[in-house]
């Protein structure tokens, strides 16, 4: 076991801790306090004081001002201060991660690695800084010049979900503050202590460089929250990753004031595997993107669609892989399979199971709820496959669980409408060594979701690519390619340099 302890101080959390920030300005929150409870061995590891309405006003007051101050600098110079938050988080990559692991159940190299996600966004958005292009037109009009440029939002607001506690916050923080926006953070509850620790290391930062509080902010809080950001038009644009039930609910609300939102929400990612699949890379591929983070990604594998020739086959090496699984604390580097998030978590698990018991549907790894030690708090269940027929509305539903189902099919036209037919659209994978299979599967008539690979798993995703996905999945982008463009405003401006003003379709207009 890590010294937590150690790592919680150098983090500077504490026993309780306050739950709201502008960034410089920590302050116990008016709200309830909650507790932080571990995954991993079922202990209290501190409580954080909750936001109220007073509370968030005061942080969205308080991000208004700073974005006077914040959009006038230089996006070179903010990409400055982002460099910097960047090597702050190489600084604390250890600790963090290792509170990431603790609090949130994944694995500890899982843990860091999601600190290093943080560390490449800021490295990527700092290269952003001086790339935020626009384009020139040509004018129908003699001695006009037209062109496109780009401006900042105000407030971007940023809801994240407790498997990637920091990650998918930095994401939308870094290009949102290079992009010269401002940021109010509301973290999951069921991590907000990786948070806290993120926006001390950010603290230090800003101090130093002498930026204003209420660049970043932070409001630690529960539903009621996130509702009232979804409902305020101070905030410009509002990111919100969770469940496609959520994603509704913020829609709706953002909708009724015309206001803008990103939404990264539910996946239920398919892999298919044609008889020309290379084995060595395709098992690996399906295990880990079905029980890496307990399956609690949203780019978690849950269906595997294999042709009916090599179907034996690989049902014979996916049995035997999970046969080699171990299970305990995330903190151990030799284990592979940590806990869910909490109780209610094993509960979907065990209602999914039961749904697919009662639908006699056979289980070639048994499910099962682990009790006893190592597995004290409860939260440990055994990844299983069952096989299944597709069209199942339970196999149509996201379960947030490492249950792997497991299909035939004849052709791939069969097998990329399998896979399509689901609500969701976030990943897919294909593993072959037929181009003609891949290009058909990267095609129009292919894939219908937001991610598409070959020879590679479902699950993670580089910066340098634009995530998100279709359908229910709330068709947001988030991180590489063009996505910057969703945290600015687009201008078209238009330039008379001559002594005239000829008009549009040659439309005369005399005043004389």
């Amino acid at each position: 076991m890590k010294d937590i302890k150690g790592i919680l101080k150098r983090l500077q959390i504490q026993d309780i801790n306050p739950g709201v920030s502008t960034g410089q300005d920590f302050w116990e929150g008016k709200g309830k306090h909650v507790i932080s409870w571990s995954p991993v061995d079922g202990s209290e590891i501190a409580q954080v004081t909750m936001a109220s309405a007073e509370d968030y006003r005061r942080v969205i007051d308080c991000s208004q001002s700073a974005f006077k101050v914040w959009r006038a600098k230089p996006a070179p110079i903010r990409g400055e201060i982002v460099r910097q938050i960047g090597h702050a988080l190489r600084e604390y990559k250890t600790e963090l991660g290792t509170l990431v692991s603790y609090e949130m159940g994944k694995s500890l190299q899982e843990g860091m690695g999601e600190v290093q996600e943080m560390i490449d966004i800021c490295d990527f958005s700092v290269g952003l800084s001086r790339q935020l292009y626009g384009k020139t037109m040509h004018s129908e009009r003699p001695n006009h010049r037209m062109y496109e440029q780009w401006h900042p939002l105000g407030t971007v607001g940023i809801i994240s979900a407790f498997n990637f506690p920091v990650a998918v916050w930095s994401w939308n923080a870094m290009i949102a503050l290079v992009c010269g926006n401002v940021c109010v953070w509301k973290p999951s509850e069921k991590t907000p202590l990786t948070a806290l620790a993120c926006q001390h290391i950010i603290k230090r930062v800003f101090a130093h460089n002498d930026i204003p509080e209420g660049v970043v902010g932070l409001v630690c809080g529960e539903r009621e929250i996130g509702e009232l950001m979804a409902q305020d038009p101070k905030i410009n644009l509002l990111s919100a990753t969770g469940s496609t039930r959520m994603g509704r609910s913020v829609a709706e609300q953002v909708g009724q004031r015309l206001g803008k939102c990103l939404l990264e929400l539910g996946g239920n990612n398919a892999i298919i595997v044609t008889p020309g699949a290379d084995f060595s890379v395709a098992v690996p591929g399906i295990v880990f993107g079905a029980v890496g983070t307990a399956g609690q990604r949203c780019t978690s594998t849950r269906r595997v669609i294999a042709h009916e020739s090599i179907y034996e086959i690989l049902k014979t090496q996916l049995v035997k892989a999970y046969s080699q699984l171990k299970i305990g604390n995330p903190l151990d580097e030799h284990i592979h399979v940590g806990p869910l998030i909490d109780k209610a978590a094993v509960d979907q698990y065990q209602s999914t199971v039961d749904v697919l018991r009662q639908k006699q549907q056979k289980f070639l790894v048994e499910p099962e709820v682990l009790k006893g030690d190592p597995y004290s708090s409860g939260c440990y269940v055994r990844p299983c496959i069952v096989e299944v027929e597709h069209n199942l509305e339970i196999v149509h539903q996201e379960t947030f669980a490492p249950i792997l189902y497991l299909m035939q099919y004849t052709d791939l036209n069969e097998a990329i409408a399998i896979q399509n037919e689901v609500p969701q659209g976030l990943s897919s994978s294909i593993f072959t060594l037929n181009m003609r299979e891949a290009e058909q599967f990267l095609s129009a008539a292919g894939s219908d979701c937001g991610i598409a690979n070959v020879n590679i798993g479902t699950s993670g995703a580089e910066i340098g690519g634009a995530f998100g996905g279709e359908k229910e999945t709330g068709g947001g982008r988030e991180s590489g390619s063009d996505a910057w463009k969703a945290y600015m405003r687009r201008q078209t401006n238009t330039i008379n340099y001559g002594h005239g003003l000829p008009l549009a379709q040659g439309i005369k207009f005399d005043l004389e």
